[in-house]
């Protein structure tokens, strides 16, 4: 944090407040920080920084929801991910900051691909998902997580669909799924030692700022629909993939 330069410290807020802004607006969108902030943070601060941050904001939005959560599928979900977290827990320890930089790179590229395809299809077109494929996705999130910090919300959809949830189940049981993944990671990375001095300090600098991203996304209204921002977001994402992969 200390090595980043005037210009740089200021990128990085305006990206947070950027990101949570989205969040707390449209409900989706803070994945889109991550990305944009690993272009001049090394990983092996940020991901355990996100998965602080994830965790903050998650309780901060699953507070007007929790009794819609789907409580045995919750716990179903967990096994599988917590397996998922200890293997990516493993290369997150092994890998280097530059060869997690890349790895982030082509999720990053290839998440935004998808998501904008799926934006493409019509919908009568989309195929309910296997109920088999829930434990695989499960696992999935948690690997995904554990290594990159993000990009996992796309596994626990895949989870979740297989599950077959109503809608207002879908988004507070997601919420309460990636409050339960940032915990797990959490402790983690604090039993392999990543939770250093410098973590906790981006970490209390970031936290003022995601408060007030998400504070004046509640009462800001996005005129743009659903539709066309989550393409906006998937073409951001693809570019922002470019820069990570050529680290």
């Amino acid at each position: 944090m200390f090595s980043l330069s005037p210009l740089e410290m200021a990128y990085c807020g305006a990206v947070l407040l950027f990101a949570y802004g989205l969040r707390g607006s449209t409900g989706f969108g803070g994945a889109l920080g991550m990305p944009f902030l690993a272009l001049v943070i090394p990983l092996k601060v940020l991901v355990p920084v996100w998965t602080l941050l994830g965790a903050a904001s998650s309780l901060t939005i699953l507070g007007r929801e929790r009794k819609l959560v789907a409580g045995r599928d919750l716990v179903a979900f967990v096994p599988w991910c917590v397996l998922g977290i200890a293997i990516g827990l493993y290369f997150f320890k092994t890998l280097d900051a530059h060869t997690l930089a890349r790895g982030l790179g082509i999720m990053v590229f290839s998440y935004g691909g998808y998501s904008l395809w799926q934006t493409l299809r019509p919908a009568s077109g989309r195929r309910a998902v296997p109920r088999a494929l829930g434990p695989l996705a499960s696992a999935l999130s948690g690997v995904v997580g554990a290594l990159f910090g993000t990009m996992s919300t796309l596994f626990i959809a895949i989870y979740l669909d297989a599950r077959a949830l109503a809608k207002d189940a879908f988004r507070a049981t997601i919420s309460a799924m990636l409050l339960t993944l940032s915990v797990v990671r959490g402790i983690g990375y604090y039993a392999v030692g990543e939770f250093t001095g410098e973590v906790w300090l981006t970490f209390a600098a970031a936290v003022p700022l995601m408060l007030a991203g998400i504070y004046i996304g509640d009462r800001i209204n996005v005129n743009i629909s659903e539709l066309a921002f989550r393409r906006m977001v998937s073409v951001l994402l693809m570019l922002c993939g470019v820069p990570l992969l050529l680290k």
